[in-house]
């Protein structure tokens, strides 16, 4: 790039020898007017105006000052582009008053403006060009970012709701078989027939724990009708079942309603939740688990004081109960009481 500047350059300060301006002179002024481009990046006004009156005093200034134009019109705004294609042209102009041109002054001044306008119109065109494919490359890496982030909050909300429903599923029935065999343990004295019962609710447990883990690692299946249906309201006394079958001293009033999957298994989990923490928590205390229409679904799990509990939990299953049930619309509480422990939890529904 910068030999071929030099090449013109030369022949600019060549062509230009029957004007009786010494060639030393012309290559000087072609030499400075090549020595001004750099400095158009940082001053691209008053470099272009240098090289324009250069343009007015050499031909050897000639190609750089047009060469000038193009730079400015590629780099900077109009604004800033038109003021030095303008100090070109009329540079060219006054070299053509007293310096001698290959062609009349009329179509010398023609063609100074149209190679100027075409210049600053190229320039123009590849700076908007440029500004277009660099907002195009920085949408392109928004998009991506925003990609990455929607597929790593999907990611989030997928661990928690697995998380959940281990939680609500296995957490159940592990707290079952960890008080049924404590039992079991510390209670040595106790007849082969209590032995047997308690022996099979582990079996139980442990069977049914192993079909929850099943579900659950089936929620991640692409065919979803290879899923077993998920329990609702008509699984309570199963549950309640279970529960007395260990032990425990569980009361149960429910009706019989027709609901839809999404609530049933939002009634049941708030059960199961209210069930896990009193066996955990205030083991050997009564339960009641009330399930009513009012003004909607009202689900409360009532435990009163027990025994030594298996020690402070995490707190995560209230957190993703709380979770499940907010999206339907509701809201829950936990909270202790005097005598005990109450969950109390409100679902929209309408019959």
């Amino acid at each position: 790039m910068l030999s071929g500047m030099a090449v013109l350059t030369f022949l600019g300060a060549w062509s230009a020898q029957d004007a009786g301006v010494p060639l030393g002179i012309d290559l000087v002024l072609g030499a400075s007017a090549m020595a001004i481009l750099p400095f158009l990046q940082s001053r691209p006004l008053l470099g272009g105006l240098l090289l324009g009156a250069l343009a007015a005093l050499s031909p050897a200034a000639t190609p750089s000052a047009t060469a000038g134009t193009y730079v400015v019109a590629r780099r900077e705004p109009l604004r800033t582009a038109v003021p030095v294609a303008c100090a070109s042209i009329v540079g060219h102009g006054l070299q053509a008053l007293w310096r001698p041109v290959g062609l009349p002054l009329g179509w010398w001044l023609l063609s100074d403006v149209a190679v100027h306008a075409a210049l600053l119109g190229w320039g123009a065109y590849g700076r908007t060009r440029d500004a277009l494919v660099d907002e195009w490359r920085a949408r392109a890496r928004r998009a991506e970012r925003d990609q990455e982030r929607k597929v790593d909050e999907a990611r989030r909300a997928e661990r928690t709701r697995i998380a959940r429903e281990m939680h609500d599923t296995l957490a159940h029935r592990l707290t079952l078989l960890a008080t049924t065999a404590g039992a079991l343990e510390y209670r040595t004295d106790l007849p082969p027939a209590q032995v047997a019962a308690a022996a099979g609710v582990v079996r139980a447990s442990a069977g049914a724990a192993l079909e929850d883990l099943r579900t659950v690692i089936g929620v991640l299946r692409e065919r979803p009708d290879e899923l077993r249906p998920v329990p609702g309201l008509a699984n309570l006394p199963a549950l309640v079942a279970q529960e007395r079958a260990a032990g425990a001293v569980v009361s149960l009033e429910a009706p019989d309603l027709d609901l839809p999957a999404q609530l049933g298994l939002a009634v049941y989990r708030v059960c199961q939740e209210g069930l896990t923490n009193a066996r955990r928590h205030a083991p050997g205390a009564s339960v009641e688990v009330v399930v009513a229409a009012d003004e909607g679904l009202r689900v409360r799990v009532v435990n009163g004081r027990g025994g030594v509990g298996l020690g402070t939990g995490t707190g995560t299953g209230l957190v993703g109960l709380t979770e499940r049930v907010e999206l339907l619309g509701g809201t829950l509480t936990a909270t202790p009481r005097p005598d005990g422990f109450e969950l109390d939890a409100w679902l929209p529904w309408k019959p």
